[in-house]
């Protein structure tokens, strides 16, 4: 017989249905299944295995640096962290661990990917607008403090080439009483001091400067400098992470290092008689430094040596 017209004959779906019901029910077929969840680690097993990725590194990265960069995506300090090795990470967190660690494996630094370091211990912004502070710095530091302390409460000092104003906000915070004023070329780096000074609510006067061009020079009583000093031409000693990641016109002064020695000898005129000049140096350069600063009048009154025995700070009188 012919079905009538209209009607729809449901008869092949319904066989559909019941086909893949029987089908379930023998266990051939059945609907999708969730994957299950992948259980969470621990912290201590998370740490391990970044810890030897950090060991085989080209650049020898400190193991260390696993417990820094779990630790800020946790939210925890690294004391906090390695006293609770049987905390549960989330897939979530572990996997923005995963991308911290790659990048430092690939060489970027850590302070960086922290976007902080600390410094004479007080902790300080960071990023690619800046070098990283480096301990060696801490000796020029130390060296302005005695020279400062020896000679009144009062001193006007004078940061040249700031960066991340972290010689500079020590030094006021150390000396309340001193006036410090801290330049750079760079207005990308200036902002990131001017971050750091709120922070610290430290009372730094901050100028965009190339060394003593738009400032009061002659009122100064030091100043302190830690200026690009290395040969562009003699970087194999240097790490592969600052060559690759930190800014190359905080790093290098042409041929020996010695450019903006010279451009800021040439300046000096303009500070007054007895003036005191601290400057971070490198390994053997303090010869021709004072070669350079002998035909300007400049005399040394003291060298300091960093731990690893080099002259790193040189202390000149105008």
């Amino acid at each position: 017989m012919k079905r009538a017209e209209g009607v729809v004959d449901t008869a092949p779906a319904a066989r559909a249905v019941r086909g893949a019901q029987i089908m379930r029910a023998e266990g051939v077929v059945g609907p999708p299944r969730p994957e299950p969840a992948r259980a969470a680690r621990r912290v201590d097993q998370i740490l391990g295995p970044a810890r030897r990725r950090l060991a085989a590194a080209p650049f020898e990265a400190p193991p260390r640096e696993a417990a820094l960069l779990l630790a800020r995506v946790l939210g925890l300090n690294e004391a906090a962290l390695l006293a609770r090795p049987e905390l549960l990470v989330s897939d979530d967190d572990a996997a923005r661990f995963e991308r911290l660690l790659q990048r430092r494996l690939e060489g970027e630094p850590v302070a960086y990917l922290l976007g902080e370091k600390e410094f004479y211990g007080r902790t300080f912004r960071v990023d690619r607008r800046t070098l990283v502070p480096r301990p060696e710095t801490e000796h020029l530091v130390e060296a302005a403090l005695v020279r400062a302390r020896a000679a009144g409460d009062r001193q006007r000092i004078l940061d040249l080439g700031t960066g991340s104003g972290a010689i500079a906000i020590t030094l006021s915070l150390e000396l309340p009483q001193a006036t410090v004023v801290a330049t750079d070329l760079s207005i990308a780096a200036l902002a990131v001091a001017k971050h750091n000074r709120a922070v610290h609510r430290a009372p730094v006067h901050l100028a965009v400067s190339t060394m003593l061009d738009a400032v009061d020079a002659h009122a100064a009583d030091l100043v302190v400098a830690n200026l690009p000093y290395l040969d562009p031409d003699d970087t194999a000693g240097l790490e592969t992470e600052v060559l690759r990641w930190e800014p190359a016109g905080a790093l290098f002064a042409g041929p020996g290092g010695l450019d903006r020695f010279r451009e800021l000898f040439a300046a000096t005129p303009r500070l007054r008689p007895g003036a005191v000049l601290l400057l971070e140096i490198g390994a053997g350069q303090s010869e021709p430094i004072m070669t350079l600063a002998a035909q300007y009048h400049l005399r040394r009154l003291d060298t300091v040596r960093d731990y690893a025995g080099h002259e790193r700070v040189l202390i000149l009188q105008r």
